[in-house]
């Protein structure tokens, strides 16, 4: 099974307002197809691994590997790039652009990526939508669709480009349980018919207990 993404003796300091050591020789592996979750009290260093790992944070120590490359100390534009093309992202709130119609925001990281047409992006735009059994909204305002909708529309905002992973910070935090159990179901099927792997901030011990393996966090080490 290959491996998507891999870090190597990461570590991180926040230099102010003293000098404070936040990750601690983080080491780990997440392969093709797998979905795993991180978890662990407040403060321990979860997101800002998921920052680290996402490439959005590039102050740190330790190798990132992607597909098999180092993807650390590239300049910024190309890790943009790699960002856009190769990791999809779910947050806790959608950031979703309300005055822009379903199918628009969707179609925006594809936009950015700019390597198909307008027409076939569109195109993709809708196939995934209709993955996600939203395709009746494509039209409507994003401001108009429900809280559960809002999210699946953003993993298919996360899906548009193909990545090879999808990273997610608390992606059900602000959901009841009916579409918690709803956004879980769609990564486990991403996971498991299309390879796609995932990787998952989460306090939500229900959710991480159904992924294939948890990645316990404490005082900024994993500790299982």
């Amino acid at each position: 099974m290959s491996v998507v993404l891999e870090a190597k003796h990461i570590n991180k300091y926040f230099k102010k307002p003293v000098l404070f050591h936040v990750l601690r020789d983080i080491s780990f592996q997440i392969k093709k197809g797998e979905f795993a979750s991180i978890m662990g009290k407040s403060g321990c260093g979860k997101s800002t691994l998921l920052y680290i790992l996402s490439t959005m944070d590039t102050d740190y120590e330790g190798q990132l590997f992607l597909n098999d490359k180092l993807i650390s100390r590239q300049n910024r534009d190309h890790l943009s790039y790699i960002r856009n093309k190769h990791i999809g992202f779910v947050f806790q709130f959608h950031y979703l652009l309300s005055e822009f119609s379903v199918l628009e925001n969707v179609m925006l990281p594809a936009k950015k990526l700019a390597e198909k047409t307008v027409q076939e992006i569109e195109h993709d735009a809708i196939e995934k939508l209709k993955m996600l059994n939203i395709e009746h909204l494509v039209k409507k305002r994003a401001s108009q669709v429900s809280g559960g909708e809002k999210q699946r529309i953003a993993i298919a905002r996360a899906l548009i480009n193909n990545p090879d992973i999808i990273m997610g910070d608390e992606p059900t935090g602000n959901l009841d349980s009916y579409n918690s159990e709803n956004v879980f179901n769609i990564f486990k099927q991403l996971s498991y018919e299309k390879g796609l792997s995932l990787l998952v901030v989460t306090h939500d011990k229900d959710f991480a207990n159904k992924t294939d393996r948890i990645i316990q966090m404490a005082d900024g080490e994993i500790i299982t």
